[in-house]
């Protein structure tokens, strides 16, 4: 291991000032155009269509392009992932769980991925899942102990989270999503992966099913994390930033939407790294980007350098300042599908504060008002 890479300094922001002042010469550029017309009401630019806050969150997404707020519904397709089976590496990425970052998907009745997939099991089991799935957001046990009901629409997103999910024989994937999509809940797929796993048929039997229900939207997500390769090698990524290249073309030529993950505070990367990443994926033509914070997980090898006291994680102030930079620096355009991430509390160790996920969207709101940042307020097309 490099020990150059595991800078014990949490990566600090300095540029607080900078993204206040280009944000208000923005808005001031802008002002003209009455792009900031509902500013005064609440704050915020583009209001009407983010719904009040001060990024394009994929909540405002649903709910501009379908007409309701729309949940999702993580699914476990029985699948592994070549940086497990051996086929690259064994053991993983350095801060992935046993689960396969799939700890809060409905557990699968069936797991055959034989390449002769029995398609009434596969579809009984997807179905099964997304029944659980939905039945799940129909009521919420409170701190006394009460059963209360969660108002939701009538629409899921069928995420299919653990593990690397194309990594299967094509027509065990068709049977799959199409199981999926074929339920009247179910608004579209979202197919959480590597760039390493999409191939070209993968992508041309993507184009028939897109045929097959024209009203529903499929995407695909990508688990980039950086572009910086010193990086990928410690985290054990197990591609070059050249693949993920040519797996975005292969995207952009089937269109195919593409939200790509980024974490925040990996061992070794200063917040220059960070928003060096972030401007690379401005020009890759991505529909919309999850920003994931750096969990320390139980049982990782992540867990072990981190309890050998070989890096540090990052407040909670530090990583709000990269969130900020980050989102002052993005395309207003893009969708912003994450900013904080859920980490199982059974696993993990650190850092304890992002347990509280309210507090931190909360926070992060409050912030950005009072210092006038909004997403793209420091965007240079």
């Amino acid at each position: 291991m490099i020990e150059s890479q595991l800078h014990k300094q949490t990566p600090q922001v300095s540029h607080k000032r900078v993204i206040d002042i280009d944000c208000e010469r923005n808005h001031e550029m802008n002002s003209d155009k009455n792009i900031d017309r509902n500013v005064e009401k609440n704050g915020f630019p583009h209001s009407e269509h983010w719904y009040g806050k001060p990024y394009f969150s994929l909540d405002a997404y649903c709910k501009n392009t379908l007409g309701e707020k729309v949940y999702k519904i993580a699914l476990d397709a029985g699948m592994t992932c070549p940086n497990r089976d051996g086929s690259i590496d064994t053991r993983g990425c350095i801060f992935c769980s046993a689960g396969g970052s799939g700890e809060f998907a409905v557990a699968p009745s069936d797991r055959k991925t034989d390449g002769k997939p029995d398609k009434n099991s596969i579809r009984a089991s997807v179905q099964e899942q997304i029944i659980t799935g939905t039945r799940l957001f129909e009521g919420r046990q409170t701190t006394h102990g009460k059963l209360s009901r969660k108002h939701t629409g009538h629409r899921f997103i069928a995420y299919f989270q653990s593990y690397t999910n194309t990594y299967a024989p094509v027509a065990y994937l068709k049977v799959l999503y199409d199981a999926a999509l074929s339920e009247p809940c179910i608004s579209g797929i979202s197919i959480a992966t590597r760039p390493d796993c999409v191939s070209l048929e993968i992508c041309d039997m993507l184009d028939q099913l897109r045929q097959k229900y024209p009203d529903k939207f499929i995407w695909i997500e990508l688990g980039l994390q950086t572009i910086h390769e010193s990086t990928a090698v410690y985290i054990r990524r197990g591609y070059p930033l050249s693949r993920f290249d040519r797996c975005m073309q292969l995207l952009h030529e089937h269109h195919i939407p593409a939200i790509i993950h980024v974490i925040l505070g990996l061992p070794g990367e200063t917040a220059d790294m960070i928003m060096e990443t972030i401007q690379y994926l401005n020009h890759c033509n991505i529909q919309g980007i999850k920003l994931q914070l750096l969990h320390v997980l139980k049982g990782t090898d992540l867990c072990t350098d981190y309890e050998l006291g070989k890096f540090h994680v990052l407040s909670m102030d530090t990583y709000l300042d990269l969130v900020m930079e980050c989102l002052s620096i993005l395309s207003p355009d893009m969708v912003i599908h994450r900013l904080t991430g859920d980490g199982s509390k059974s696993l993990l160790v650190a850092p304890l504060w992002s347990s509280n996920k309210r507090l931190v969207l909360n926070t992060l709101h409050k912030e950005m008002k009072q210092r006038n940042i909004t997403q793209g307020c420091a965007y240079r097309p």
